[in-house]
């Protein structure tokens, strides 16, 4: 397939693009090179025929049409987007103007472009659009894990920017015929992380030495999948899925917040042991305003009807995540330099000295 990938220069994005042109795709990533885009993390795909970068950004609308008539792309895996939730309290109107905003430019894009009646091109065309768990809400220790079936009871701006984009691809689908599909996945980890997310952030901090924060008492729970069983996830659905259907992606691999930071320092001593115990340097912080105490994800449907599960298990995927950190300084510094807002994240022991 031709491939437009939006974001490809973000965390999961990149992942994508690697995967892709690993299977034989062609790819163009549209990314408007923000803060959470890195370079670095296509070095590897760069040079290839089978790849193509256009910068542009998705509230541009004339550019994204201009992307779809210059490269007339088979099909759509979208997943550029404001994604970090202490970022989105802060600043909700960036989040609205890209997620919200750029994604109904996206489907306009789309549907304007199947528009010329090519049959064989409708025929093959669609749109996968990349969400979160966190459009859901928060769930109770007791509760059964997400369906895609449970209300969405978003609770940060950034879980509401993303439910708004994914009624609106619903809506398109329903409305205009657009063929589309949906996926709401759990916490990604893995290597080319931007710094500012958990794991990175405790990986740098235990490396230097600094304090390690952790939110409230650490109970609220996550449900971790590398992002490279992501990828995978997200090829099984474009290339099988059922159009207008949602797909719940996880990695079975639920953790709280205090589990999760005590396994990173017990891979930091294992490969420091002179600086050991990295527990020590655990320091629990205020919360965060609206902080949803527990996501699961039950990817059951995914399973059953397109016989997709996690490969990577938390304990190897973390093993082979913290060493990644530690072997690629370049790319760790390199990364730091372009955050913004540097009292901000000085305050959680991020910024460089």
């Amino acid at each position: 397939m031709k491939l437009l990938v939006t974001g490809g220069y973000g965390f999961i994005g990149s992942a994508v693009v690697r995967t892709a042109i690993s299977r034989g795709h062609r790819v163009i990533n549209l990314d408007a090179l923000t803060y959470a885009a890195n370079r670095a993390n296509l070095a590897s795909v760069e040079t290839s025929n089978a790849y193509t970068f256009v910068h542009a950004d998705l509230v541009d609308r004339e550019a994204v049409n201009q992307v779809f008539a210059d490269h007339a792309p088979d099909a759509v895996i979208h997943l550029a987007a404001e994604t970090h939730v202490d970022r989105s309290i802060d600043e909700p109107g960036v989040f609205i103007e890209t997620n919200v905003e750029g994604t109904a430019n996206l489907l306009a894009a789309a549907r304007r472009f199947l528009a010329d009646g090519n049959a064989a091109r409708a025929e093959r065309f669609r749109v996968l659009h990349v969400s979160t768990d966190e459009v859901y809400g928060s769930l109770e220790p007791e509760d059964s894990g997400f369906t895609e079936d449970n209300a969405y009871r978003p609770n940060s701006p950034y879980a509401a920017s993303k439910a708004s984009a994914d009624m609106m691809v619903r809506a398109w689908n329903k409305t205009y015929g657009l063929p589309t599909l949906i996926s709401n996945c759990s916490n990604n980890y893995g290597p080319f992380q931007n710094p500012e997310k958990l794991i990175p952030t405790v990986t740098l901090n235990a490396l230097r030495g600094r304090a390690i924060p952790v939110y409230g008492d650490g109970s609220n729970v996550r449900d971790w999948l590398h992002v490279d069983d992501h990828a995978d996830a997200l090829f099984t659905i474009l290339e099988r899925g059922r159009l207008g259907e949602t797909y719940n992606v996880g990695g079975n691999a639920e953790r709280s917040n205090i589990e999760l930071v005590r396994a990173i320092c017990r891979e930091m001593d294992a490969l420091l042991p002179d600086r050991a115990p990295h527990e020590r340097l655990i320091e629990f912080v205020t919360d965060r305003p609206g902080h949803d105490f527990r996501y699961a994800i039950n990817a059951s449907k995914l399973h059953g009807e397109l016989g997709w599960s996690p490969s990577a298990s938390l304990e190897s995927g973390l093993a082979q995540t913290v060493r990644w950190y530690l072997e690629n300084e370049v790319w760790v510094e390199a990364s730091l330099a372009r955050l913004p807002d540097e009292q901000r994240l000085a305050r959680r022991g991020l910024a460089t000295p």
